[in-house]
């Protein structure tokens, strides 16, 4: 099995593409830079849109994650809608599964959501709402790790010291529920 990562840093911080190939047995690649937005991997102008774009039309891949910068599913719901849809077409036209790694809301006492102006609550259900929405229009499995995020957060550290990316432990529970959304939909069809 093959499993591409298209993303930014809450994919590769502490090497979560290894926990995920550990877990499924897959080989893991990633295609991700700090910062990057979805809408990239779709633009073979940039230098990561042309990678993703000649692994997508080049390689076998059996399951494709898509990852998006943490507060633009909520701010700019309808432009990660439309990019999501454009590339879960492209996945499924060469036979691969779209996996939604969904996000969670920034740290509730952490500096990164004062910041943000947005609220801890309603930055979840922004996330949740939009990738659910997401994953109907893409036909996409969603891994929803938002939710377990939000609700073993109190009882357990799962962000590193910025309130944003995952610690160690986060990353290890977003790779459990990434492997589990892809091991569940190997059968489907």
């Amino acid at each position: 099995m093959r499993i591409l990562m298209l993303g930014n840093s809450y994919i590769f911080t502490n090497n979560l593409p290894e926990m995920l190939a550990e877990l499924t047995g897959a080989e893991v690649v990633h295609h991700t830079r700090g910062g990057a937005r979805l809408m990239e991997q779709l633009n073979p102008n940039t230098d990561l849109g042309a990678k993703t774009q000649k692994a997508l039309a080049t390689e076998h891949w059996d399951f494709v994650v898509l990852q998006e910068m943490s507060d633009a599913p909520v701010r700019t719901r309808e432009k990660f809608l439309q990019t999501v849809t454009s590339l879960c077409t492209q996945i499924h036209s060469i036979g691969a599964k779209p996996v939604l790694y969904v996000t969670w809301p920034y740290k509730k006492s952490g500096k990164q959501l004062q910041k943000s102006g947005l609220d801890y609550d309603g930055m979840y259900r922004g996330l949740q709402e939009a990738y659910r929405e997401a994953a109907v229009a893409g036909n996409a499995l969603l891994a929803d790790v938002g939710t377990a995020f939000y609700l073993n957060g109190d009882e357990q550290e799962l962000y590193a010291e910025d309130g944003s990316h995952p610690n160690e432990a986060g990353s290890r529970l977003a790779a459990r529920i990434i492997a589990e959304a892809i091991l569940g939909g190997q059968g489907m069809s």
